[in-house]
């Protein structure tokens, strides 16, 4: 038997590559730094609520669009019942704030333990 070298592989990533590797890896990467723990957990309280709040309203205005639908175009048979899916639809876009408001409360309310203590070990530093 010849004595065969064995090859090894090498690849280098580009800058392009490298940025993406990095930026893949900070999602998985837990954050050390207690200022941007505190930061997310801030964001994450309104990001939710902005959600719900949302959804809520869009599924208002599709429904009020249906409503409005039964009452131009259909006309006739629909004209009463568009009247008042299309209200019901407006209520539920009224009601889109109040929820993003109880979202909001109760959320603070989940994550304000660890808010504390991140902003108690931030203040003794």
């Amino acid at each position: 038997m010849e004595n065969q070298e064995k090859e090894k592989f090498s690849y280098t990533y580009s800058a392009k590559e490298q940025a993406e590797i990095n930026r893949i890896r900070k999602k998985y990467v837990t954050t050390e730094d207690k200022m941007e723990q505190l930061r997310q957990l801030d964001a994450s309280v309104a990001e939710k609520a902005t959600m719900v709040s949302i959804i809520v309203g869009v599924i208002g205005a599709l429904i009020m669009g249906i409503g409005m639908c039964g009452v131009m175009v259909w006309q006739g048979l629909w004209f009463v019942p568009g009247i008042i899916i299309g209200l019901i639809g407006m209520g539920i876009v009224a009601a889109a704030y109040p929820i993003y408001q109880k979202v909001i409360k109760k959320e603070s309310e989940k994550i304000a333990p660890e808010i504390i203590r991140l902003t108690d070990e931030l203040m003794k530093s």
